[in-house]
């Protein structure tokens, strides 16, 4: 349950190069940026950008039939694939990879992540050092962590604490610092639900809306519910 092929359909060569060496599903996070640069090697508009977008002069590909729409900020490395929309209000910074027909969407914010075909954040979404398979769909507000909290820089080395997640009973070191999620293939969110770093959730599993999901692997075909308890209690006039 850790390797990319049990979250993802491998059948497309190209993106099932996009893991080639992996072991673990996260190693694909630190290739990001290598894989930016190799599709997207100079800056090369072939999509429509609309007035009022804004798209840096760093080496960014829209491909033919994507759109970024008035009010969006495509800073980039970025690579944003046939189809692949970036709505107005979004912003998309270093290192994303946006296949085709993937949205980011109004105030959504995009770094070093990967969309697979189909993934879509689109609405108030954040998205840090995260992977969206094959039609992953956030609900409104849905926030994906990538910064535990106590992540502060050790003083001598300079670095921050890595991501340790429980696996049958042992921890798997992931040997990064920042890790945001890994949602497989047709997973979907509830509104206003966080998913804290370093959550992995297998395909086609559900999380409920408002839920904060610790850290930790969560398997395939799952509900992930949240229980809470309301009151009702008489209003007193005049209050």
């Amino acid at each position: 349950m850790l390797h990319p092929a049990d979250y993802f359909d491998l059948d497309d060569p190209e993106i099932a190069a996009l893991f080639e060496g992996c072991t673990y599903v996260w190693q694909v996070l630190p290739l990001l940026a290598a894989h930016v640069a190799r599709l997207a090697p100079e800056r090369r508009v072939e999509g429509e950008v609309m007035p009022g977008a804004y798209v840096s002069d760093r080496a960014i590909v829209i491909a033919a039939g994507a759109r970024v729409e008035p009010g969006a900020y495509v800073l980039g490395p970025a690579y944003i694939g046939p189809g692949a929309v970036v709505r107005h209000g979004a912003f998309v910074r270093e290192n994303v990879i946006m296949l085709a027909g993937s949205i980011l969407g109004h105030a959504s914010e995009a770094k070093n992540s990967l969309f697979l075909p189909g993934a879509h954040a689109p609405h108030f979404n954040y998205v840090g050092d995260s992977v969206l398979g094959h039609g992953v769909n956030l609900g409104a507000g849905t926030k994906l962590s990538n910064l535990t909290v106590i992540s502060e820089k050790d003083p001598v080395t300079g670095k921050r604490p890595t991501i340790i997640l429980p696996w049958e009973g042992e921890s798997v070191d992931t040997g990064l610092a920042k890790m945001g999620a890994i949602l497989g293939d047709g997973a979907q969110t509830g509104c206003n639900s966080v998913l804290n770093p370093g959550t992995l959730v297998g395909p086609r599993s559900l999380i409920y809306a408002n839920l904060s999901l610790r850290k930790g692997i969560y398997p395939a075909d799952t509900i992930i519910k949240l229980r809470q308890t309301t009151q009702e209690v008489a209003r007193r006039q005049g209050r």
